[in-house]
């Protein structure tokens, strides 16, 4: 089995180290967009060919893992499309939204090469490509068994495209909302000067979070992966708003999510919780006066 990838970030590295571990995978190349040294240096690394075009990179792949970030998904797939061959299979893990899903389907199959939609449902470290997956498509069944023996751990959701990120995109509203509503709360509290008073309520009314952790915990996710996360959260705003609901509770998470991705902060960890935020809702401050 040939593998390779367009987009080589945190996910796409993710898989390539742990299916390189499988003895009947061959991950051959891969293609980002950001043709800087640290992604030749990643590949080169793991012995894979860092390629200066997609077309180059897809030559002669069974398997083609899209990772890029949620705005450029369609745009890989485009790269690609005019070297797609039949029998070649297009594995779409991009945190968008269904309707871009099926429309990356209708590209990919319209060049008689296969679409597989398949949406990651937990954090990617330690587990790589056995975090549980989601995956939807016409076929879904039929690659099923060969990605459980690569050590896939997945569930079928339907035959139909999108329907997996569906489910991802709707929890994510959720999940990537909570992270926004602590960090922007705490914030606000620590800027009024009530921080202390308002940890303690919500601590006390909420104990089943896991104060102080969650708020650590959710910080952190923020201040590393907020660009992303807000370009997710753009994608979960598009769902909700083509099921006819409130798209722009999705669209005021991707903004707090992309404040924090663009704070200089990288971890609370060295002083104490009150004293981090503080500092963080100084640097948000400045960032936006700036």
């Amino acid at each position: 089995m040939k593998l390779a990838f367009i987009g080589f970030g945190e996910a796409a590295r993710a898989f390539a180290d742990s299916l390189a571990e499988q003895a009947s995978v061959e991950i051959t190349a891969a293609y980002d967009v950001r043709q800087v040294e640290a992604m030749s240096e990643a590949c080169k690394a793991r012995g894979i060919c860092f390629c200066a075009t997609p077309a180059e990179a897809i030559a002669g792949a069974d398997w083609i893992i899209s990772a890029v970030t949620a705005d450029q998904s369609l745009d890989a797939a485009k790269a690609i499309a005019d070297s797609l061959l039949p029998g070649q299979t297009f594995i779409d893990i991009n945190s968008v939204s269904p309707d871009r899903k099926r429309e990356t389907a209708l590209l990919v199959e319209g060049k008689q090469a296969g679409y597989l939609d398949m949406a990651v449902m937990a954090p990617v470290h330690p587990r790589g490509h056995a975090t549980p997956v989601l995956i939807a498509g016409k076929l879904a069944q039929d690659m099923a068994a060969d990605l459980q023996k690569l050590g896939f751990k997945l569930e079928i959701v339907s035959q139909e495209p999108g329907a997996a990120t569906a489910i991802k995109m709707v929890r994510s509203l959720f999940v990537k909302g909570l992270e926004a509503l602590t960090v922007e709360t705490l914030l606000a509290a620590s800027v009024s000067g009530c921080f202390d008073r308002v940890f303690s309520s919500l601590s006390n009314s909420y104990p089943g979070l896991g104060w102080p952790d969650v708020a650590t915990y959710n910080f952190e996710r923020t201040l590393q992966h907020g660009a992303r996360r807000a370009a997710e959260m753009r994608e979960s705003a598009a769902t909700l708003t083509a099921l006819g609901l409130t798209g722009a509770l999705a669209d005021c998470i991707a903004d707090v999510q992309a404040a924090m991705g663009g704070v200089s902060a990288t971890s609370l960890s060295d002083a104490p919780l009150s004293e981090a935020i503080a500092e963080i809702a100084r640097l948000r401050l400045v960032k936006r006066e700036g």
